[in-house]
């Protein structure tokens, strides 16, 4: 197994490992900004349970790794643009902001913080077992449903023919009665253990069910401009469209990628591989719904971006019959699943 000690030493090592940001939830709940991606360096502190001085210490000593995993400081418009957008009530002039792989990368540097010991403690775990143990999903489901029947089985036995043995027992007995109500109590006392630890593995499914794919956004996020319209291209003729053709470049009149779908209708792209903390503006999306409709003849109009779009953004294309790929709907798209407009 890997030794924690070399984690903490090699660059290469953490970024081979930086996208399991699972292992954050593991050991506590990492509370994001209201985009839902990022956190801000007192948030960073409060996580690890350490100085807010620490961590900026540790983005002076390794700044350049960070900002590879999604650090990066806010200033100026687009620091304006993302207070409008998040809520956030701030005088400052800048803002420094940490995306969740960049949260796991200050977990495998901070030295002095026992969270981030436990961090690494579960990444490195979950790594070794990745890789010296290949996973048959059919018996892994099966186990949790024996455990989860167990449990229950066990919680019904407590509460339905245990508790009640002790109340008759206590009711008709003399000297062994306070020994009977405390052996009652412990055994009350276990089944409402059970029942939290029932309702904590749940929730820790859920959050597992719900956790966006590791690494589709990464990649895409690495992408240039050509790539990323090549991408979304390869996306289209997956899903069946035909004469997908990519413009790109100054040229392209609004229209990035164009194609026709399986029934015939002509597909009009416009695709933005912006910085996750940007959004599309209405006013953008309205550049764009003259371009698809008019000079275009969009039968089906794709806004896809690598960034959310603001409410006024997404009122118009609703109103005018765009759809706004955003990020989690792109992240969904690119492992597989279909768009609902493209059937």
């Amino acid at each position: 197994m890997i030794n924690e000690s070399v984690l903490l030493e090699s660059r290469s090592l953490r970024a081979s490992v930086v996208d399991r940001t699972d292992v954050l939830d593991r050991v506590k709940a990492l509370s994001l900004l209201p985009d839902g991606m990022h956190v801000t360096t007192a948030m960073v502190a409060a996580y690890f349970k350490v100085g807010i001085k620490a961590i900026r210490s540790l983005v002076l000593d390794h700044r350049e790794e960070l900002e590879a995993h999604g650090y990066r400081v806010l200033t100026g418009t687009e620091l304006s643009s993302f207070k409008e957008l998040s809520g956030i009530q701030s005088h400052t002039a800048s803002l420094a902001l940490f995306s969740r792989r960049a949260v796991l990368n200050v977990a495998m540097l901070l030295r002095d913080s026992e969270v981030a010991r436990q961090v690494r403690t579960y990444l490195l775990d979950a790594e070794y077992i990745a890789r010296t143990q290949p996973v048959d999903n059919s018996v892994h489901r099966e186990a949790e449903s024996l455990d989860d029947r167990i449990d229950q089985r066990i919680t019904h036995i407590l509460g339905k023919t245990v508790v009640p043995m002790f109340n008759a027992l206590i009711e008709t007995s003399g000297e062994q009665r306070k020994e009977l109500i405390t052996l009652r109590e412990d055994v009350q006392r276990i089944e409402r253990r059970l029942v939290q630890h029932d309702v904590q593995i749940r929730r820790l499914q859920q959050a597992q069910e719900q956790r966006p794919i590791t690494g589709v956004m990464a990649s895409i996020d690495a992408m240039n401009w050509r790539k990323f319209e090549e991408h979304v291209a390869g996306l289209l003729r997956r899903d069946g469209c035909t004469d997908v053709q990519v413009h790109g470049g100054s040229g392209d009149r609004g229209a990035d990628v164009t194609g026709h779908t399986a029934d015939g209708r002509r597909v009009v792209v416009q695709c933005k591989n912006f910085a996750p903390h940007r959004s599309v503006l209405s006013g953008e999306m309205q550049k764009f719904l003259g371009a698809s409709k008019v000079q275009h003849r969009a039968e089906v109009a794709l806004y896809v971006a690598t960034c959310p779009f603001t409410r006024e953004a997404l009122a118009i294309a609703a109103e005018y019959g765009v759809t706004a790929v955003h990020r989690g709907l792109l992240e969904a798209w690119s492992a597989g699943a279909r768009l609902q407009v493209l059937r």
